[in-house]
């Protein structure tokens, strides 16, 4: 599916509107420093504005640079009613509710209400801390601390959001025991149900005008709702879904079905302490955990590997797997027997069987014949084995049928907005993907001067990427280029594995040559904090895997080059990706050319959209993987990146960062002389 023509706001209702707001004598230049008209953002506010009136359904991509946010949010906060903006992550949500969106309403006078609503597991629960403090069951002296600063927090805190403890880091352990889980939340029976921040969040965004959430929290409540959950999400005129290109991806983990054997041991535990603190004479508890315990962990040892992806037809009839899993069955339902006996002395027992109950019926179900509309091909079965633990999954193969269920109802604006969703205006694979048919689509460029902005450079005479000297080979290529740029260097790897082969090869070849150049490698801190310092280097060497693909913003010198390993492809041993692309191959497709190349190409897209952030940005985007020439397939991608100049030359990329550096020292010098003067 070809971009509709950009005639697409046949209505035009707030085309005057639109342009005066965005125009050079507007609220926005007025109140914006540095703010400038651009034709791509007032022609994409005016197609939003009219999806929003007619109540209709926009793809929308916008190139880096176009300024999509404050072409969705204007439109959606002046005329889209009840809104929910969705975005793709928590750091994004956050950005949003307090810069983005406060901004706009000051411009325009608007007077909307705003709340920001996450996932329950970013709330703290007053049950769940007074439980933690009483019981102090503490691993770390670590923990105490961040317990201690946790227990200061709730105090003062008038929305309980996590995020606003810097202090505790958000992946501490201790965060855990002190917020709850759809499992282990009291509702209405608990005693702090009026002071729940949870409660307090959701009754927030009921009445607010513009509600923020993430995608996550979306389809979660969109799947649970299916199970008769209250829904989360208000009824909204308006839905934005902003980096909408992750949405597949989304949906696909929640309109699935996930159980762990680490669920089943945490139950265990549950009903182990419970057991003892309530009914002691009940049950000979430690007994009735033992055996469920046992069950678990042989689930997972009948694959010896340490990290397992497989589908169910890849699992051996002779495999102890079938037979672990219906013993883990026949103990739960010894387990749920006794709980049910003992479940009315106290709540927390009633909640372990409810919980016992659940986990069974997931487990039984996984493999269970299809019952209902269910039929044996929606949904590919699989399993997946970490270190310590199992999980089984129900993975449906496409999310179009479900989500356009979800859509469907009452009458409103859906948009969807990201700066890559086609592929070379194309697109036929996201639309397919989320059953978007004959909707609307459009792109809007990006207004960057890509050509005398920076370089595409493909390095000639590198092996094949499977060869085992290839990650050897990535870094002899890199070497030059990073020292010519001075630093100031993402490289983006494809595994982790990459990731840490890069790390220590850098850092040996760093320390032979002198290269003072400081390395911050995924894993050694949190995200966020990795990029506060990378910036704050000036001429740091970070390297990445997925996360540091999209949602990274590093504008100016810090960031000249953006080196990217292999073409993202997904691995070819995805069960759900092998499902996938053998349907579309009974369909008569062709599952690299409609599924796997566009997927990697989107992928790519993101990638290089790193590099260029604004106007005066420039710098080289260096593609080591040969495929891009070699293959025939190599055209479609590189012409789907935006219009660099084009090398295979290492000299003229050194020759490039010659001229970037004599540019900005002499820059520097002019700036030093006219503050002299």
């Amino acid at each position: 599916m070809i971009e509709s023509p950009a005639t697409t706001h046949a209505s035009g209702v707030h085309d005057n509107e639109v342009e005066r707001i965005f125009g050079l004598t507007g609220p926005l230049s007025a109140s914006i420093s540095g703010y400038r008209p651009r034709q791509a953002q007032t022609e994409m506010a005016k197609a939003i504005a009219d999806a929003i009136a007619g109540q209709s359904t926009l793809l929308a991509e916008a190139g880096t640079g176009t300024g999509k946010t404050y072409a969705y949010l204007i439109p959606a906060l002046l005329w889209g009613g009840k809104v929910i903006v969705s975005t793709g992550t928590k750091n994004l949500q956050d950005q949003l509710y307090l810069r983005d969106i406060p901004t706009i309403k000051k411009v325009l006078k608007a007077p909307v209400s705003v709340a920001l609503l996450k996932g329950r597991a970013n709330y703290l629960c007053h049950y769940h801390l007074e439980r933690t403090l009483q019981n102090g069951r503490l691993s770390s002296r670590e923990d105490v601390g961040y317990l201690r600063d946790i227990g200061r927090f709730i105090k003062t805190t008038s929305s309980g959001d996590k995020s606003e403890l810097s202090r505790v880091p958000e992946n501490a352990s201790v965060w855990n025991l002190v917020t709850s889980t759809k499992d282990t939340c009291l509702g209405s029976e608990c005693q702090y149900h009026q002071d729940c921040f949870v409660m307090k969040a959701r009754k927030e965004a009921q009445q607010a005008d513009v509600v923020v959430v993430n995608h996550h929290l979306f389809f979660a409540d969109v799947a649970l709702k299916d199970t008769g959950i209250a829904e989360l999400l208000p009824s909204a005129n308006t839905v934005i879904f902003d980096e909408a290109h992750q949405l597949p991806e989304t949906a696909t983990l929640f309109f699935g079905e996930t159980v762990s054997t680490s669920q089943v041991l945490e139950l265990c535990r549950d009903v182990l302490a419970e057991g003892l603190s309530h009914a002691r004479d009940g049950a000979e508890w430690a007994k009735l955990v033992a055996p469920v315990e046992r069950a678990a962990r042989d689930l997972r040892l009948a694959f010896p590997q340490d990290i397992v992806r497989l589908s169910i037809d890849q699992i051996a009839e002779s495999s102890p797997f079938f037979e672990s899993l219906e013993t883990l069955k026949d103990h739960l339902e010894e387990m749920i027997a006794v709980l049910e006996k003992q479940a009315e002395r106290a709540e927390t027992l009633e909640q372990c069987r409810a919980r016992a109950i659940m986990l069974h019926e997931q487990i039984h179900q996984w493999n269970a014949a299809p019952t209902g509309k269910e039929k044996e091909g929606d949904y590919v079965l699989w399993v997946e084995a970490f270190s310590v633990s199992l999980q089984l999954h129900k993975t449906p193969l496409s999310i179009a049928p479900i989500f356009n269920k979800q859509r469907e109802g009452t009458p409103r604006s859906w948009i969807f907005t990201s700066a890559t969703m086609a592929v070379k205006n194309d697109f036929t694979h996201y639309v397919s993907q989320m059953g978007l048919w004959n909707e609307p689509a459009h792109t809007w460029p990006s207004p960057f001067n890509y050509q005398e902005q920076g370089f595409l450079y493909v390095p000639d005479g590198m092996p094949d990427p499977n060869s085992r000297d290839y990650a050897d080979a990535v870094i002899t290529a890199a070497l030059p280029v990073i020292a010519a740029a001075g630093g100031r260097t993402f490289l983006l790897c494809t595994t982790l594995k990459a990731v840490k082969f890069s790390a220590e090869r850098l850092k040996e070849e760093f320390t032979r040559l002198g290269l003072n150049f400081p390395l911050f490698v995924q894993g050694d801190a949190g995200r966020t904090e990795l990029l506060d310092r990378f910036r704050a280097s000036g001429n740091g060497v970070l390297i990445g895997s997925q996360s540091f693909w999209e949602g990274v913003d590093v504008r100016g010198e810090a960031l000249s080059l953006v080196i990217i390993d292999k073409l993202p492809f997904s691995p070819p041993d995805d069960p759900v990706l092998a499902a996938r692309i053998a349907a579309m191959e009974k369909k008569g497709m062709n599952g690299f050319v409609h599924h796997q190349l566009p997927e990697a190409i989107i992928n790519l897209k993101q990638g290089a959209g790193r590099l260029i952030r604004d106007e005066t940005d420039k710098g080289v985007l260096m593609i080591c993987d040969p495929r891009l020439i070699s293959k025939p397939y190599g055209k479609r991608i590189w012409q789907s990146l935006p219009s660099f100049a084009r090398t295979r030359l290492e000299s003229d990329v050194i020759a490039f960062f010659t001229r970037l550096h004599a540019d900005r020292t002499s820059a520097a010098g002019v700036e030093v002389s006219s503050s002299a003067s």
